[in-house]
């Protein structure tokens, strides 16, 4: 019975993508031809999350979102727990970013257009002078007041822990003088953890904490700064709310 249940999810979650991906398709399309800034673009990609949200009964809730401030572009760290982590952020924080992510994800059949389309930042991870050139000139582009989005480290957490952050986000912050939002979020790795097809209904928790000032910091007070936004996140980071014990694929 657990795995008839297990199966029908699966195709539950599915069908539904399929259908949003289909049906924002040309829209997105059509928002990549006519807009130069990708923004268009991007806010129907939060039509594609919702509709995600929805048909599994996830819902979300954001802490601290005043501490945001439009037209201001940041660096954003957040840890990472699950897939649907990039649902939550996209539909809960309610400003213009963008994500540096894995060139892979361009070979993804509409998905990888959309991403495109909305201007964010592709990187291949196994060829750092690239990688670093690339983000470098996704950056010059950014339309004013665009943030850039980083899942710190580097992937999704497999045991719930938030482990140890990587430089190229904090590097970024530096280099272009952008303040450092943190992120923390709870509950997504009880919805879908890594390694898990089979999604479950619940609550997603997202909290901002307060934006850190990199004036002044060099890239000899890297790891400084690293570990100063890492404990902001660690401090709102609740271990009951991520826990998962009954995943069918582990």
């Amino acid at each position: 019975m657990k795995n008839a249940t297990a199966v029908l999810k699966v195709l539950w979650l599915g069908f539904w993508a399929i259908v949003a991906t289909l049906v924002l398709f040309i829209p997105i399309t059509l928002a990549a031809t006519f807009s130069s800034t990708g923004n268009l673009a991007f806010n129907l990609s939060k039509l594609w999350a919702w509709v995600l949200l929805i048909s599994t009964g996830v819902k979300t809730r954001i802490i601290g979102k005043e501490k945001i401030k439009k037209g201001q572009t940041y660096i954003i760290i957040s840890n990472h727990q699950s897939q649907f982590d990039i649902l939550a952020l996209v539909t809960r924080l309610g400003i213009q970013f963008r994500w540096i992510i894995k060139k892979e994800l361009l070979k993804i059949p509409l998905f990888g257009y959309a991403l495109l389309a909305s201007r964010n930042i592709f990187i291949d991870r196994s060829n750092t002078k690239e990688s670093i050139e690339s983000i470098n000139k996704g950056m010059n582009r950014l339309p004013r007041g665009t943030s850039v989005m980083v899942f710190a480290e580097g992937t999704r957490s497999a045991d719930g822990k938030i482990h140890d952050f990587k430089k190229g986000g904090f590097v970024l912050a530096i280099d272009y003088g952008l303040p450092i939002l943190p992120i923390t979020i709870n509950g997504s790795r009880k919805v879908l953890p890594k390694g898990s097809v089979v999604f479950t209904p619940g609550e997603i928790e997202v909290i901002i904490g307060d934006p850190i000032d990199t004036t002044g910091y060099t890239r000899e007070r890297l790891p400084e700064l690293m570990h100063r936004t890492r404990q902001v996140i660690v401090s709102s980071y609740k271990p009951e709310l991520n826990s998962y014990y009954d995943s069918p694929t582990q």
